[in-house]
């Protein structure tokens, strides 16, 4: 755990820096890179609608691993995930599991903020900042099934493609 914790405050240090370089990114082959990378269980994806989008390939994949285990931590076993494109021009990802309740959403984001047993609480604040350092914006909503739901808003047109 302690390990981990450090790798995670070097890992959150360095995810702040501001985005310069970027490249194209289909939605679709980083949700199949970001799923493979993490222990799923019984857990399901469902890519909703294809989106590309241009971003830091390297910490976008970061963004996704994190979420996704989060989904599948918190969300239960046999958790469905849907990742796709949403109307305010950007993407989103959200579960059918428990759902964040509003209350607690943006405490979530929090450094060290962690309901997970073994948990470090840097998962989401990574998130953010990464989001935050491409000039995104993150919000965390109910999901249609009841589960969270992670938009991320990239209001700049040239971010899509």
């Amino acid at each position: 755990m302690r390990g981990c914790r450090h790798q995670d405050t070097l890992t959150l240090a360095r995810q702040g820096d501001r985005i310069s370089d970027t490249e194209p990114i289909s939605l679709a082959a980083l949700v199949g890179q970001c799923w493979s990378a993490v222990e799923t269980d019984d857990a399901a994806i469902e890519i909703v609608d294809e989106m590309t989008f241009e971003g830091d390939p390297g910490r976008v994949r970061h963004v996704f691993e994190n979420l996704f285990r989060n989904a599948v931590e918190h969300g239960g076993a046999g958790v469905t995930v849907r990742v796709g494109s949403h109307e305010k021009n950007g993407l989103y990802l959200e579960d059918d599991g428990a759902g964040i309740p509003v209350g607690k959403r943006e405490h979530v984001l929090e450094p060290g903020h962690s309901s997970a047993r073994g948990g470090t609480g840097f998962g989401l604040t990574i998130v953010r900042r990464i989001v935050e350092a491409h000039g995104w914006e993150l919000s965390i909503t109910g999901g249609i099934d009841g589960g969270a739901r992670f938009e991320i808003g990239m209001d700049d047109q040239d971010n899509l493609i």
